[in-house]
């Protein structure tokens, strides 16, 4: 390891200096990293300096709040100091915790309730569609009074669900393969069942963009879920129980009859299926190295080393990722490189494949995309979930449709909710304070490096290159509030209705799929605001899994406790570099149930 710059200046001045050495590309890093770090410092004291203190009274008036000065400390020092706190808060029917992180997400989704909720004729057409699609979301008599329709309408488009409908081998099953029935639920609407793939940034060169295969999600939080004993028997018995619910939901709504010795027989068997794809999964604990999780070959070798078999046929891997990409007119050839992240996952999902028929395939396929469709539908269909959701969190009450649909609105049209958000209740002027103070610093750091006697000029040439070179995300891009035309852009192709609330819903997933594709032929964006965020899952205080995930929006960031549908799943959000998954990180994650 090279020497520290206090070790280079400290010299004998009896003995001849050594030769002048250039920094090694440690050193650089690490000076940048100070830098780094001092930006952020700043940034921080110069983000508390300028707010108003609404949200965040004085330090010392908390801490004083939060404690019982009538208990005894020494007997009780819990209490002593968390007893004023316990006092004022009570957990809700709707949370599974309450933490100062969800009180200061509550007040953030109130801010955001008032400015969705509120006409105004002043509104661009990017916001106007926000409050539009936030009015369908909270319009239940409209979503109520069409019951299940929407959903068995579209259900014909993939392949339908077996076990509720009739007849599925004649109407579909000739006709089914797996290439095509796996490749229209991720093409035209994100969900990715047995095999997820997905267009993504090259760990490896962060300027391309290219094709990832990898173990999908399931339908419980973990893998650990599916041992179903001891603390985990409940949720599979609810869930087993959640999927007979819906089916029967469906049948009745279609006037089919209702065998219920077929629908548990079905179902289980789907559980079965969904069991051994989860244990053929890597736990999340062992996926933390990116570069051990990177493993690059053509599509062609995809299909010599990761042959599989699906009712009796073989699986075309060109043939499917083609299926996918055809949808934003992309043509995928055999040398096309792709990363798997999974090769120990796709190896053991080959025998297991061979013992489950179509009919049975498909049935867990369409019960994942319909399982996060219920709680669209009408009252009747979200009930059905009550049971399931107890079993999971132990929550028994559903969380308000106005803070459900407002952080819908901002998961789906974030810069259009962030223009909202940031004209109602950003603090005044500290982005651009910030942004003046980091130039400042930015400014006086190259200037520094003309004094530095222990850097040659090529150094420090490339240590002012550095500097140049990052970019602050401070709060949210200009953009938002300063270009009407490119916010409104963003989102020309969405067009809502108020009472057609589920088709809404769907042409979210299409617009997000679809804009997500698109970008494999096209560079990575350097000016796009992006985060990236270890996303945490817990049960009972116990954390089960965590994922790197990168995320494109401003409200997220400014509104980083606010829940998203994700949160249904008992997760939550905690900023971390790709590089540094870490565990330890999800300490600092909290609960959002």
């Amino acid at each position: 390891m090279g020497r520290s710059e206090s070790q280079m200046d400290i010299t004998d001045s009896s003995t001849p200096r050594p030769k002048k050495q250039r920094w090694t590309p440690l050193e650089i890093s690490l000076s940048v990293l100070v830098l780094l770090l001092t930006i952020i410092a700043v940034t921080m004291i110069a983000l508390y300096a300028t707010y108003d203190g609404k949200l965040f009274p004085p330090l010392s008036a908390r801490l004083i709040q939060n404690m019982d000065a009538t208990a005894e400390p020494c007997t009780d020092f819990f209490k002593y100091a968390c007893g004023g706190w316990l006092k004022r808060n009570v957990i809700p029917e709707t949370s599974s915790r309450y933490s100062n992180f969800d009180i200061l997400r509550d007040e953030l989704e109130v801010v955001l309730k008032d400015v969705l909720q509120e006409p105004k004729t002043e509104d661009i057409v990017a916001v106007q569609k926000a409050k539009t699609l936030y009015r369908s979301c909270i319009n239940e008599t409209a979503i109520d009074s069409r019951d299940g329709k929407p959903l068995l309408s579209l259900l014909p488009d993939i392949y339908d669900w077996p076990v509720a409908t009739e007849n599925w081998e004649q109407t579909y099953g000739i006709s089914w393969t797996a290439e095509k029935s796996i490749a229209q639920l991720n093409s035209k609407y994100g969900k990715k069942v047995i095999l997820n793939f997905f267009v993504g940034t090259d760990d490896k060169n962060s300027m391309n963009h290219i094709i990832h295969i990898d173990q999908p999600r399931l339908g419980l939080p973990s893998r650990d879920y599916y041992d179903c004993t001891g603390v985990y028997e409940e949720a599979c018995t609810a869930y087993v129980d959640f999927m007979i619910s819906v089916a029967r939901l469906i049948r009745k709504e279609r006037g089919l009859p209702i065998d219920e010795n077929q629908l548990s027989l079905e179902m289980k068997i789907v559980m079965a299926l969904e069991k051994e794809i989860a244990n053929a999964t890597t736990k999340a604990e062992d996926r933390n190295d990116p570069m051990l999780l990177y493993n690059k070959m053509t599509l062609a070798q995809i299909q010599n080393n990761f042959s599989l078999e699906i009712d009796g046929k073989p699986f075309r891997w060109s043939n499917f990722t083609n299926e996918i990409m055809s949808t934003v007119n992309i043509n995928i050839p055999n040398e096309e490189d792709v990363v798997v992240y999974a090769p120990e996952y796709l190896t053991k999902l080959k025998l297991i494949l061979t013992k489950y028929s179509a009919r049975d395939l498909q049935n867990l396929m369409s019960w994942r995309f319909i399982m996060d469709l219920v709680s669209s539908l009408s009252r009747t269909y979200k009930e059905s979930r009550n049971a399931f959701r107890k079993a999971l969190y132990g929550t028994t009450s559903e969380t308000a449709t106005w803070r459900r649909c407002a952080n819908y609105v901002n998961g789906n049209m974030e810069n259009a909710v962030g223009r909202l958000y940031v004209e109602a209740a950003f603090a005044g002027e500290s982005k651009h304070v910030v942004e003046d103070l980091i130039a400042q610093i930015r400014e006086v750091f190259i200037q520094t490096l003309d004094d530095l006697t222990w850097m040659d000029a090529e150094t420090k040439k490339k240590a002012e290159e550095k500097a140049l070179a990052i970019k602050e995300r401070i709060g949210y891009p200009d953009d938002i509030i300063s270009n009407d035309n490119k916010l409104n852009n963003e989102y020309l192709e969405l067009n809502y209705k108020e009472d057609e609330y589920f088709e809404n819903i769907i042409q979210n997933l299409q617009f997000s799929q679809n804009k997500q594709l698109k970008k494999l032929r096209e560079k990575v964006d350097k000016d796009e605001y992006v985060y990236s965020f270890l996303r945490c899952s817990f049960r009972k205080g116990r954390l089960i899994s965590f994922a790197d995930l990168r995320v494109s929006t401003v409200a997220n960031i400014v509104l980083s406790a606010a829940k998203d549908r994700a949160a249904k799943a008992g997760e939550c959000r905690v900023p971390a570099s790709k590089e540094g998954r870490r565990m330890g990180a999800c300490g600092l994650c909290y609960n959002q149930l």
